[in-house]
Order: structure tokens, then C-alpha cells, then sequence
């Protein structure tokens, strides 16, 4: 295998993962087509994947959203790739197709019906069964074909630079190393209103829960739920004298020990001095705060949601909102600076610059 793989000037890839069953996420299948041959590799056999893993990083490669492929092959073998990457779902998107998973595109151009019924498969689990095989086979089998209609269409409408642009952009950020602030990584969503002291024991609840996963080998969401661990933790921030089982309900399958060590993690939160308390996360001020940007990125909403329909795509992915937000707070007005507020690609900027510019010169007299 890994000689036709080598001699193949381009490889559609696919990996299907641990993460909804297991805490440490990792590869636990890579699917593979070169042409009209598939192929199915389990990195958790004892087989050594040194050579194959070479010569992936070296060639062409074809993913649906590389993005999430891409950072489990690096964070799992360290591969990355150094030859061009084509993301048959960004190039979906810049044709302005509304349904463009996988399985949608393979049913608009080969007609032929995709199971979703392996996406939620414990992909560790040993043997594999026949469904599953044909599931995963299925994420690369089309692929290639489906590439080379999209590429096309690309190159029709004189977007195959943009689409280039975009998939490095996204190699270049996969190629990054996660970070994970342990200090902070705490600060689920839901926390940003919560003062000192009921941080304190979300703090605690997430480190106990942290510990609880790793110890189960099970993602910490099956431990328990950011939601539910909000309600215990500020619930316990102001019941210092109620036993938890007063409070909200646990899961089941809390038994004596785990609420026995949970406990524990309440008590500290209880016992620590309030100069040990988590400080509330404060906003760096920028420019053009307050009520007086929203003229400004509504105006430049409207006029990307204008250009992006003359070009048949959505308003998101010619300019996402935040990226706008970015350009009408720090007033952004060239190419240069555009791209340092907002990062914009060098395609939108190059679709944007002048008319964005245009709609903040029309707030000028208004300001002054």
C-alpha cells in the first residue's frame, strides 16, 4: 500500500477519532484513496506507519474540512503537510453552495445516498464492524471526483486563487500548537457574569471534573455538563452549609466515591481566602467602543451582504461578522490596515477595500 500511496500525485484523506468516547483525543482510523483504490489504516494496530506517514506529508492532499484532519495527524503523528492542500468544503462554500457537507455534494453530483450512521461510532473499539468499515471507506471514495468538479467550477469563476489562499491559511493554522491556558481553561461559557467568589468554585467543580475524565478515560462531558456544572458550582457558592445532594441533581452515575471527591473540591473552594479568588476577565478597550460603531457595522454589514450577493455567496464568507466588527472599531481604511484589525485574506480584502473604505468616509461629517 504504502508504494501505490507514494505514487499517487494526489491522495484524498479522511481520519474518524476518539473525542466523544475517550478523554485523550487521537487518530483511530485513517482512510486513504489514491484514484480509484481505497484504503482503511489503523494507526492502533502494531504496524509501523513511519514510511506511509512520509510520504502523506509530501503529497497532494485532499480533506472536506481539513481543519479538524489536520491538527489530529499533527497532534497525533506530527504530520504536516508541505504539499498543497484542496478543501472540497471551502470550495463549496465559495461557490455559494447552501448545503455543502460531504454528504450533501455527493448527492448532488454523483446521486448517490451517504450514511451518517457511523458518525458517532466509538472508533477505538476493536473489531470494527462491516457498517462502520463502509461508513469510513465512504469519506474518501467520492472525494477526489468531487475535487476535481469543484476545482473546475473554480476556475470557471476565477476563484481557484481565493480558494488557494484559504486552504493555506487553514494548513498554516492547524501547524499551530493548541493553547491551553490552564489557568483559564476553566472559564467555560457562562462564567463572564459571575463574580469572584462563585468562580471560585466553578474553578474547583472543572478541576475535579478534569481529574474525574482522565481517571474514567472519558470525555469530561460525560462526567458532567458545563450547564450542570454552573448550577452546582454557584449553587454550592452560596450553600456553604447544605450537603450537595440539597442541590441540583447529580447525574446518575455519581456514585459514593466520586461524590465523596466532589465534596472535597466544594470544601476547598469554601476554605480559600478571598485574595485567592479568580479575578473577573476584563475587556481590553477599543477603539470605537459603545453605541456610536453600530452605524458603522451595520453600514458595512449591508455593503459585504451586497457584494457577496452579486457574487452568489454568502454574506459569512465573504466577510464574517467579527471580521467587520474588527475594521468599524479600529477604523480601518487601506488594505494594510484592514488586514492587521481584522485578518482579512488577501482575496476579500482585495473585494472589500475600496467599498468598505467608501462606507466609513460617510460617517466623517456625521462625526465631526
Amino acid at each position: 500500500m504504502t508504494r501505490q500511496v507514494a505514487g499517487a500525485p494526489r491522495i484524498a484523506l479522511d481520519t474518524e477519532a476518539n473525542s466523544l468516547h475517550n478523554y485523550r483525543e487521537r487518530v483511530c482510523l485513517i482512510q486513504l484513496s489514491a484514484g480509484d483504490v481505497h484504503y482503511i489504516v489503523d494507526p492502533l494496530a502494531e504496524i509501523d506507519l513511519t514510511k506511509l506517514l512520509s510520504h502523506l506529508g509530501r503529497s497532494e492532499l485532499i480533506f472536506h474540512g481539513a481543519d479538524y484532519d489536520l491538527r489530529l495527524m499533527r497532534t497525533t503523528f506530527d504530520v504536516k503537510p508541505k504539499g498543497e492542500v484542496f478543501d472540497t468544503m471551502l470550495a463549496a462554500q465559495l461557490l455559494g453552495f447552501e448545503r455543502f457537507g460531504y454528504a450533501a455534494l455527493v448527492e448532488q453530483f454523483f446521486d448517490k445516498q451517504i450514511s451518517k450512521a457511523g458518525q458517532k461510532s466509538n472508533w477505538a473499539r476493536r473489531p470494527l464492524t462491516e457498517a462502520q468499515l463502509e461508513y469510513a471507506a465512504d469519506d474518501t471514495r467520492y472525494l477526489g471526483p468531487l475535487a476535481d468538479l469543484l476545482r473546475e467550477q473554480l476556475e470557471s469563476k476565477g476563484r481557484i486563487l481565493w480558494h488557494r489562499e484559504w486552504c493555506r491559511r487553514v494548513v498554516a493554522a492547524a501547524a499551530e500548537p493548541s493553547q491551553r491556558d490552564e489557568d483559564e481553561a476553566w472559564r467555560i461559557s457562562g462564567t463572564g457574569t459571575l463574580g469572584r467568589k462563585p468562580l471560585e468554585f466553578v474553578r474547583e467543580v472543572w478541576r475535579w471534573r478534569e481529574q474525574q475524565a482522565e481517571r474514567a478515560d472519558v470525555p469530561p462531558f460525560k462526567i458532567l455538563g458545563n450547564q450542570q456544572l454552573l448550577e452546582l458550582a454557584t449553587w454550592a457558592a452560596t450553600h456553604a452549609e447544605d450537603e450537595i445532594e440539597k442541590g441540583p441533581r447529580l447525574p446518575r452515575h455519581f456514585d459514593s466515591r466520586r461524590i465523596q471527591t466532589l465534596k472535597a473540591a466544594i470544601k476547598r473552594a469554601h476554605g480559600a481566602a478571598k485574595e485567592e479568588w479568580p479575578e473577573r476577565l476584563r475587556r481590553a478597550p477599543q477603539v470605537h467602543t459603545g453605541p456610536e460603531c453600530k452605524p458603522q457595522i451595520e453600514a458595512l454589514r449591508a455593503e459585504s451582504a451586497r457584494i457577496a450577493g452579486e457574487l452568489g455567496i454568502p454574506p459569512s464568507v465573504l466577510a464574517p461578522k467579527a471580521m467587520l466588527v474588527a475594521i468599524a472599531r479600529s477604523d480601518a481604511r487601506d488594505r494594510k490596515a484592514m488586514q492587521a484589525s481584522s485578518g482579512m485574506m488577501d482575496w476579500q480584502v482585495s473585494l472589500l477595500e475600496e467599498p468598505l473604505r467608501t462606507v466609513l468616509e460617510t460617517f466623517d461629517g456625521a462625526s465631526s
